[in-house]
């Protein structure tokens, strides 16, 4: 099979998963995650992809024909590993859980930037606010894979790229822990006003997604609201190799 026919046969595929990705997200317990994203700044909607897409994710992770860049971490001491950014267009799976699970939380971010008296008001549907996006000049599309191997982690950051950016994301993990590697816990870190910062370890298991704050959120206090930042990150992995799926729905300058 040539390369394009096995391109064009994965991206069907791809496509035809995106209707069931949509039906998958909307199935999701939405009240009950919106209370977990106020109450801790993530929120474990459950089983998201089969092991079979996962695989297929962790298999294409070498197809560079569908990727736009590689980014080695340790060039720029984000830790130790490695990721890709997909292309435009994306794989039909990405776009269609991209373009799903926006219209969720976009309703979440109004209100967190009411809260927080930010002047933003996101618009209902992922195509209007790439829109937004991109006449600000950030048209790279930042859906992506990460690959840690023995030794390997990531270093607590946020995923900002721009001016505009979408204060929740998603990962979807691709590996079994315990079985395909050990380590590589999901880190987050909450920073209040005068207080000690709060890590917290986010259990996941293969095809089972987070959904997390990107930046800041709103936190209820005695004289109202005031603003939390958290940042993400893994752990070092102790054996095997663990790779992620990582939704960002802002794209990058």
């Amino acid at each position: 099979m040539t390369d394009s026919a096995q391109s064009s046969r994965s991206r069907s595929a791809d496509l035809a998963c995106a209707g069931t990705i949509e039906a998958r997200v909307a199935g999701f317990d939405w009240d009950r995650l919106y209370d977990e994203l106020d109450e801790r700044g993530y929120a474990l909607p459950g089983k998201l992809l089969s092991p079979q897409e996962c695989e297929r994710l962790v298999g294409d992770y070498d197809r560079e024909s569908i990727y736009r860049s590689r980014v080695v971490m340790k060039r720029h001491n984000f830790g130790l590993g490695e990721y890709r950014y997909f292309s435009y267009p994306l794989p039909g799976l990405i776009e269609g859980l991209r373009a799903a699970a926006y219209p969720f939380l976009a309703p979440l971010a109004n209100r967190w930037a009411a809260r927080m008296k930010q002047n933003l008001r996101y618009p209902e549907d992922l195509g209007s606010f790439l829109a937004d996006c991109h006449a600000q000049g950030q048209e790279r599309p930042t859906p992506l894979i990460l690959k840690y191997a023995a030794g390997d982690y990531n270093c607590l950051h946020q995923d900002l790229y721009g001016a505009t950016s979408f204060p929740l994301q998603l990962a979807v993990l691709l590996n079994e822990p315990g079985r395909d590697f050990e380590g590589g816990e999901f880190i987050l870190t909450e920073q209040r006003p005068r207080m000690q910062s709060r890590a917290e370890v986010v259990p996941i298991k293969r095809g089972e997604a987070v959904i997390f704050c990107v930046n800041e959120r709103p936190v209820q206090g005695a004289r109202g609201d005031y603003r939390v930042k958290m940042r993400h990150g893994v752990s070092r992995i102790r054996h095997g190799n663990r790779h992620t799926l990582g939704m960002i729905f802002h794209d990058a300058s």
